[in-house]
């Protein structure tokens, strides 16, 4: 048997979870999708998982479909809805319903599905060598895992469209001053920034967090009185959780707060 395509690496709080195809810039197919979702399942069921770093081996984070799995023996060229419906779809769903922030680390190359993967997740940092690129239009696709939804809501219509249309990839550095990503990084310091933020999630409230992430997605489609009485009922299902309690209690005690993270 050949390499895992996807690599766990255990923290004492959070998990690394990389993307392991690197002779193929970590292309997605149906084995990789099926190893990443259980990796994913896997981290969600640990109570003691409180954040997830995803990455790439090599010189890429994900450069999307592998190609070679769209087309048949025969050389038929096979229609990509399935492929979203059974995986990219549920993917994005996951990564945005996870009870914990996960934090992409775009070590490189983001392409078509993969870079909307990593646009999924909660934090983006990016090397500085890494680009982002939606190369669907260079094939004849429309956006695809996300991309549609998420680009204008993070960059506007116009950039989003230009990105769509055109193909070109955008640079780290540009994608952070346009507020497509949090933040881009030297590239040998990458991995130790994602560690490091993923440390400090694994001592904060994550019930609290995960209710936020709720809060945020919710708030794209709500009007703001909607909006309103959401953050309500949200709030008391967070104000409910030991971990407020024993925030009052530390701000009230000027100490550090210690919060079990427990779901």
């Amino acid at each position: 048997m050949g390499e895992s395509a996807i690599l766990v690496e255990r923290r004492a709080a959070f998990r690394i979870i990389t993307l392991n195809r690197p002779q193929r810039l970590n292309a997605f197919t149906v084995a990789m999708h099926q190893e990443l979702a259980a990796a994913i399942a896997d981290a969600e069921r640990d109570e003691t998982c409180r954040a997830l770093i995803l990455t790439g081996a090599g010189r890429a984070f994900c450069s999307g479909q592998d190609l070679s799995e769209r087309i048949t023996a025969s050389g038929e060229v096979i229609v990509p809805g399935e492929a979203l419906e059974k995986y990219y779809n549920p993917l994005v769903r996951k990564l945005r319903a996870l009870p914990f922030p996960v934090v992409a680390a775009v070590n490189g190359i983001a392409a078509g599905a993969g870079c909307n993967v990593a646009l999924a997740c909660d934090i983006v940092l990016a090397a500085r060598s890494a680009t982002f690129t939606q190369v669907f239009a260079r094939i004849g696709l429309s956006l695809d895992a996300g991309g549609s939804w998420l680009l204008p809501r993070l960059i506007g219509q116009a950039r989003a469209r230009g990105l769509a249309l055109l193909a070109e990839p955008l640079s780290a550095e540009k994608a952070e001053a346009w507020g497509l990503i949090w933040k881009a990084v030297d590239d040998d310091a990458l991995m130790a920034e994602a560690e490091k933020l993923c440390g400090h999630f694994a001592t904060a409230p994550t019930v609290g967090l995960g209710i936020i992430k709720r809060a945020l997605d919710a708030a794209e489609d709500n009007d703001l009185s909607t909006q309103l009485d959401l953050e309500r009922e949200l709030q008391r299902e967070a104000g409910s959780h030991s971990d407020y309690a024993e925030g009052v209690r530390a701000f009230m005690a000027k100490r550090k707060p210690v919060f079990t993270g427990k779901r």
